[in-house]
């Protein structure tokens, strides 16, 4: 085919200018605003017949080191402020205290329920995308401006602020009875291992009491008998020496009877002359021991007729005397009656102090944290002025610019297809 019938079939098209284009989209004006109209209306229809949804927080921070220090100070539960601020942050996202305050407030989510759902979707629902828990400085807790920021997203209809500010104060108090419950349970406990160690003291010391009276009484017991045992032998013994001696002189009685030894005599004298009318002194020294029938009949005889009469040897021997003492004595054991007559046996164990000083401390421990301060509330929920969704002037706005474009879009393909059937339309 030659050039000259493709260019009489084809035909030639002008190129357009700005300065048209504008003329033309200026000339279907109506078109273009009415389709910006129509779209705008239909953006602004869906921002006014949509629920609007609104959005509150509030802001939790860590609380002062004082407000915790009684706490602190009872040696028994130690909470530091940035882990206060971590534990109530873990229950404000604990899915049990969130179900917890949701069954207990459900007036105040009945917006949240739509018809055909359990209580349980509804919460889920609402779990999932209506609340949300924001933890500022997660590496560093303690930093001074780590916070807790709790989000809500609720429909209109719906008291937000109710549910958020109550949402925290029953966290927070739940958080209040759990540490509550757990200080009661480790004094209890710290108690309880407290009197098993007195216990253990009074039982060790119940047992000392009855090991050193059964010792105390033993070793009396012991003693009696020796004692007695040793004053039987005593008189045993003087019993014999008395016989013997009365034996003895018997003997001599019947050998100073054949020396004819009256009186008390000695050695020398028996040989002289007893009718001799001089009187002789003589001094006589002799080591040896004088036989004892010198003593003569008469001195002999009345020893040996006391001896006879005698009923108890026992004056003759001192020891007696002080085994009867000691005997005596041991008749009652004063310590024994001491130990006995105790009315209060706390007062004497042993090393026991430290423990009822640390029992009286604990019993006055207040485990009562009804009004304890765990974080402070630095921004509560307010209500909210206007939502968060739908935007309606940005919606509306960008309805116009989009009806804008379409119609302008509109136009230019309307001038193109006109100029495509009639080459002269510029």
């Amino acid at each position: 085919m030659s050039s000259s019938l493709r260019s009489a079939l084809v035909p030639q098209h002008k190129e357009f200018n700005s300065f048209g284009i504008i003329k033309n989209l200026w000339d279907q004006k109506v078109i273009i605003f009415l389709t910006a109209a129509v779209i705008a209306s239909a953006f602004a229809a869906y921002a006014f017949s949509v629920t609007p949804v609104y959005k509150v927080s509030s802001i939790l921070r860590p609380a002062a080191i004082n407000e915790l220090d009684a706490l602190n100070r009872s040696e028994v539960y130690v909470l530091p402020p940035s882990e206060a601020l971590v534990r109530v942050g873990m229950a404000l996202e604990s899915y049990e205290i969130r179900m917890g305050f949701f069954r207990s407030n459900q007036k105040l989510f009945e917006g949240f329920v739509r018809p055909g759902q359990t209580l349980q979707q509804a919460f889920e629902e609402f779990n999932k995308k209506s609340i949300n828990l924001i933890l500022a400085n997660k590496d560093k807790v303690d930093a001074l401006g780590s916070y807790l920021e709790l989000e809500l997203n609720y429909p209109k209809g719906i008291d937000g602020v109710s549910i958020l500010n109550g949402f925290i104060k029953y966290a927070i108090a739940n958080e209040r009875d759990q540490i509550s419950a757990d200080l009661t349970v480790i004094v209890n406990n710290r108690l309880k291992e407290i009197d098993g160690r007195l216990a253990t003291a009074r039982s060790a010391y119940d047992t000392w009491k009855e090991a050193k009276i059964a010792s105390l009484t033993e070793s009396d017991n012991i003693r009696r008998a020796q004692l007695k045992d040793e004053l039987q032998g005593l008189r045993i013994q003087l019993h014999s020496l008395s016989s013997n001696r009365i034996a003895e002189l018997d003997e001599a009685i019947a050998i100073a009877k054949k020396l004819n030894i009256r009186m008390p005599a000695s050695p020398t004298s028996v040989g002289d002359d007893v009718h001799s009318g001089s009187i002789t002194m003589r001094t006589e020294i002799n080591n040896q021991q004088i036989p004892l029938y010198f003593m003569g009949v008469n001195a002999l005889e009345a020893e040996r007729t006391a001896l006879l009469q005698r009923k108890s040897n026992d004056f003759t021997e001192r020891r007696i005397a002080q085994i009867a003492k000691e005997l005596k004595l041991l008749e009652s054991n004063r310590e024994i009656e001491v130990l006995k007559s105790r009315v209060n046996d706390e007062l004497f164990l042993n090393d026991v102090q430290p423990l009822r000083a640390e029992k009286a401390r604990l019993l006055t421990v207040n485990k009562d944290m009804s009004h304890l301060k765990l974080v402070v509330i630095d921004k509560q929920a307010l209500e909210p002025t206007t939502p968060i969704s739908p935007n309606r002037l940005l919606l509306i706005t960008g309805g116009g610019l989009l009806g804008l474009i379409i119609g302008c879009a509109l136009a230019f393909f309307r001038t193109v297809i006109h100029r495509l059937r009639d080459p002269k339309v510029l």
